[in-house]
């Protein structure tokens, strides 16, 4: 790392500007030839306590980007869901996809597109990531539609780069509502990812991997976004997440050009480089992902971006060393958040997480929705409600609960959601103690076996012992 600093110091001497440039913008000592391509309390952003290593000396948020680092400002997004609005009569089938889902708020999806294109013009960033799972289930409608939105922002003149998710390439279950189902609709291929996304990335790429949607933008003179397509869709879709053998190769020849110029990386995937969750692995770390970090941190990368999981979390690889990796939570899932990411110049990072003011942004618009207007409370209750739906869904799935009363469940489900929707968060902190003290816990540890999700809550609350929206190398 330090050699790389002492580079970037000599680069910096003979350059005429310092931070960020504009969309694209090659240093002349840089630039390469492109290739053709191929109801709970816990939905709360508080700053973290002072006893959270790592941490800042203040919350980030109160600090503007020059004072926080001599570097760029980075607003990290991810699993959008985007559904274009054709897609859906809104009907039966469309509302149980919701109150049955994920947690996402696919009846406000589109609201909640455009909040966020206003807020990152209004948070004026040097540089907009969003690192997969951009449509609902791949349609190609969507695609589109959310291309003429981010367009919106490069128009404002901030650039925007993005990767496929799982859910966005060759997707067999490309959605349309209709009635109290759903049909078919049209999805895409890679080449037609890359068509449509050409001007977020592909277009301005320095490098391009023959063999995947994996390219190299520039940031600015002293960095560079290794953006990852870590998606199997070839055939067929796949959820898991891998690396190719010949982009690893690639991604070597990346590295080593870029430690050469003495430039810094930032690695984006849409999958998660390490095991964030010991509860689900399978189909959310990368696959031998163990390569691509010892590939890593042999170029003493300092941080990795994904999505995927829908969770706010970070970890390292070692206790006392390694990658950080950041997960950033889904945007359309309450509390609706992005990252903001501080890059230096030489390496060092600052992230903290924003919620989407969906309220005035609603008092902007003139919006008479009350869901809107008071969109925080109602986050809160309906994540609880999609949660709590989830627990009493397990319950008729699995014939060893069927023993419980109703009153048992209604308070299993209960805590479930309150405690998932704090984990979606990242704010199991606040209420861990409190959660795990009530009946309904105790029921999951007692009766809940063999259920996932009681092996989910309890890793939940094992895990749970810090704020994971902000973190700092510093």
């Amino acid at each position: 790392m330090r050699n790389r600093i002492v580079l970037a110091a000599l680069l910096a001497a003979m350059c005429m500007m310092a931070g960020c440039s504009l969309k694209g913008t090659v240093p002349e000592s840089t630039s390469a030839e492109s290739t053709s391509p191929p109801e709970t309390e816990t939905a709360k952003t508080e700053p973290p306590t002072t006893e959270e290593i790592p941490q800042t000396s203040e919350d980030p948020a109160s600090q503007p980007p020059d004072e926080a680092l001599n570097g760029c400002k980075i607003i990290v997004a991810t699993d959008i869901h985007y559904l274009a609005k054709d897609l859906t009569d809104f009907q039966k089938g469309f509302q149980y996809s919701v109150d049955h889902g994920d947690g996402k708020v696919m009846q406000y999806i589109w609201e909640i597109t455009d909040a966020f294109v206003e807020e990152v013009k209004k948070e004026q960033p040097d540089l907009v990531i969003l690192s997969g799972d951009l449509t609902y289930e791949g349609e190609k409608e969507s695609h589109e539609e959310l291309a003429a939105k981010l367009g919106e922002i490069e128009e404002a003149g901030i650039p925007v780069i993005v990767i496929p998710g799982n859910h966005d390439i060759n997707n067999s279950q490309a959605a349309q509502f209709v009635g109290d189902t759903f049909l078919g609709a049209e999805n895409i291929t890679p080449d037609e990812f890359e068509e449509i996304y050409q001007d977020f990335g592909y277009n301005e790429a320095v490098s391009r991997d023959p063999a995947s949607l994996s390219y190299v933008y520039q940031v600015n003179d002293y960095t560079r976004a290794l953006m990852l397509d870590t998606c199997q869709y070839k055939p067929k879709n796949l959820v898991g997440g891998m690396i190719q053998d010949d982009t690893y190769d690639w991604i070597e020849e990346q590295m080593e050009e870029a430690w050469n110029l003495g430039m810094n990386v930032i690695p984006v995937g849409h999958h998660n480089l390490l095991d964030e969750s010991e509860v689900y692995l399978q189909d959310c770390t990368i696959e031998h992902s163990e390569q691509l970090i010892d590939q890593l941190e042999s170029w003493d990368v300092p941080l990795f971006l994904s999505g995927h999981l829908h969770v706010q979390h970070y970890m390292r690889s070692r206790s006392d060393s390694g990658i950080y990796e950041i997960v950033t939570s889904s945007l359309s899932t309450p509390p609706c958040q992005y990252g903001i990411l501080y890059y230096g110049d030489d390496g060092s990072f600052r992230y903290h997480t924003k919620s989407l003011d969906m309220k005035d942004w609603a008092k902007k618009t003139e919006s008479t929705d009350k869901n809107l207007l008071n969109f925080d409370e109602f986050g809160k209750k309906f994540l609880s409600k999609v949660f709590y739906n989830q627990a009493q869904d397990e319950f008729k799935r699995l014939d060893t609960l069927n023993g419980l009363t109703k009153s048992q469940k209604d308070q299993m489900a209960k805590v479930y959601a309150e405690l998932n929707a704090a984990c979606y968060a990242g704010k199991v902190t606040d209420i861990r103690d409190k959660a795990k003290a009530k009946a309904g816990y105790k029921m999951w540890e007692e009766e809940g076996y063999p259920s996932i999700l009681a092996q989910y809550l309890e890793w939940i609350t094992a895990d749970g012992t810090k704020d994971y929206n902000v973190l700092s190398s510093e």
